[in-house]
């Protein structure tokens, strides 16, 4: 196994005499990529470890060269490794080291898929939560640990969702959700001990400015389908709410917080909230208006589900029928009436000048890179 992979690196220190040391799981990710990026930008002083997976078809390194710019690799270290692992995967010498010199941890990698078996879940989101934990109480210099979690950990709620409650009896969609939660409830039993925070964006979604996105997954799916008039069917409520981030917000929030005393032991929603989020049917009206296509139609979730989804099932070949399979993991999402309480993140966040902008503000720029990128196949340049 390769001990460590990294752009560079000093024989007596990682951090390369810079005061901080940051560790970072979940590097490749979606939100990774920009939380990379906005760190280097702004901790100048800073030196960032990144703790990534060989993959079959790439190693870590390689993996880092297509993010990182080439003017800011001397201040990156890669080390090749496992959150899922013991030791995070990493060689005992480079584990030591980089407990005896990390002084902030955010810890980001997960798996979202939906349809994971509820062991695997576990085994990626749980343990390689108790794992990164575990390294963190032991970094004898660390001064903030940052778990990025979720806002579905409310499940199946409705009403207002305050950032201080976990666990109300909720049920959970899938098993994404509850694994999250449990990973959350586990770091919640550290804080007492670790300078640590909880952030839960809600959907992140691409770049408010530019629209830019590497992942067009839950809300991308039914807009595209809609887009290229495969399906008009909205199997939910009108007034179900939509709350979406961008991930230029979020990056910005979490390396905020990150610095932020105040922050430690909070639990915080990084989410539009009540006052930016949107309902199904505002969204909807806009992809009308944008795409110029024809007026959804919402039918009750229930009875589609129980009538019209069999017999459409049994009638449509094709894509239609993939658009009817598909669509069953983002079922719920059309339903949900519940609001996420910001409060905290407001009083963090708003004298920093951090807040999420109205999902409305951006939608447009959104569908603009869906189409221009066609729904990301395409490579385009964005300035």
């Amino acid at each position: 196994m390769i001990a460590a992979l990294f752009y560079a690196r000093t024989e007596d220190s990682f951090k390369l005499n810079n005061e901080e040391l940051i560790l970072v799981t979940g590097a490749t990710g979606f939100l990774g990529v920009q939380l990379v990026r906005e760190l280097l930008e702004r901790k100048p002083n800073a030196t960032l470890a990144l703790l990534i997976r060989n993959t079959a078809g790439q190693s870590a390194q390689q993996r880092a060269d297509s993010f990182i710019p080439s003017e800011e690799r001397s201040r990156v270290q890669v080390f090749a490794g496992d959150v899922s692992m013991p030791n995070c995967g990493l060689e005992l010498a480079d584990y030591e080291r980089l407990s005896a010199e990390t002084t902030r941890v955010i810890h980001s990698a997960a798996t979202v898929r939906f349809d994971h078996s509820l062991d695997e879940a576990r085994r990626i989101n749980v343990e390689g939560t108790r794992h990164i934990l575990d390294f963190a109480g032991g970094a004898r210099e660390l001064r903030s640990f940052a778990y990025v979690g979720t806002a579905y950990v409310a499940g199946d709620r409705s009403g207002l969702v305050r950032e201080d409650e976990l666990v109300v009896g909720q049920s959970y969609r899938n098993t994404y959700e509850q694994t999250k939660a449990e990973a959350e409830a586990l770091v919640q039993t550290r804080l007492a001990s670790l300078p640590g925070m909880i952030l839960r964006p809600s959907i992140i979604v691409g770049d408010s400015k530019t629209g830019v996105t590497s992942s067009f997954k839950m809300m991308y799916w039914p807009l595209k389908i809609y887009a290229r008039r495969l399906w008009r069917t909205v199997p939910g409520y009108s007034d179900a709410v939509l709350d979406i981030v961008p991930v230029d917000f979020v990056a910005k929030a979490v390396a905020h917080l990150l610095f932020d005393e105040a922050a430690l032991g909070s639990t915080i929603h990084l989410c539009a909230g009540p006052r930016a989020s949107a309902t199904i049917q505002q969204v909807a009206d806009r992809a009308m208006e944008y795409f110029k296509g024809p007026e959804p139609r919402f039918v009750d979730p229930r009875f589609f589900f129980a009538v019209v989804r069999p017999l459409l099932f049994l009638s449509l070949w094709g894509r239609k029928r993939r658009v009817l399979h598909d669509g069953r993991a983002y079922r719920d999402y059309f339903t949900m009436r519940m609001q996420f309480d910001t409060s905290n993140a407001e009083r963090l966040l708003q004298p920093a000048g951090v807040s999420p902008p109205p999902v409305l503000d951006y939608l447009d720029r959104l569908f603009h890179y869906c189409v221009a990128s066609e729904w990301g196949r395409k490579p385009i340049s964005v300035q």
